[in-house]
């Protein structure tokens, strides 16, 4: 049986698509181990509608992605993500910006869904609402930092 998924954000595919980007090897390095230990490698349709406004819905590598629409459940969960970071939002000294709510979305994706354990972004202040949001709400995944390299984080395999 495969291991559960991973929601892979916009920020993934903008490193993943981009050769020259700082991040490639690493988003590189997750998509192979991904694929070599088949888990299911998950695309919100929040994350197409990101990407899509400057990028092409073909450029993305659907043959090996779950698209994973946005519901009822996801919503909901969304909510209580955030209602609570825009509550305290001072104390994350964010100025109102869309992330808190897409954050808030995928975070509640990852969350709502059994087959998702872990969470791919390169976006530093994602992690910090994640961090905020993990003793309040406890969010049911794991965040997987892209800067830290998939053989540092899941500690085998190599690839060339």
């Amino acid at each position: 049986m495969a291991e559960k998924g991973v929601l892979l954000d916009t920020s993934f595919f903008l490193r993943f698509l981009k050769e020259n980007d700082p991040l490639f090897k690493n988003a590189d390095g997750y998509y192979k181990y991904f694929l070599h230990k088949d888990v299911p490698m998950f695309v919100s349709t929040i994350s197409i509608a990101e990407y899509c406004t400057k990028g092409d819905i073909s450029e993305l590598p659907l043959k090996d992605l779950r698209v994973l629409p946005f519901n009822l459940d996801h919503g909901k969960r969304a909510g209580q993500f955030a209602g609570s970071v825009f509550k305290e939002k001072d104390k994350l000294k964010f100025d109102d910006r869309n992330i808190i709510p897409n954050d808030s979305k995928l975070f509640s994706q990852a969350d709502v869904e059994t087959s998702i354990e872990y969470y791919l972004t390169s976006d530093e202040r994602s992690k910090k609402i994640y961090d905020f949001l993990k003793p309040k709400l406890n969010p049911q995944f794991l965040f997987v930092d892209l800067n830290i390299p998939y053989s540092e984080f899941f500690g085998e395999l190599e690839f060339k």
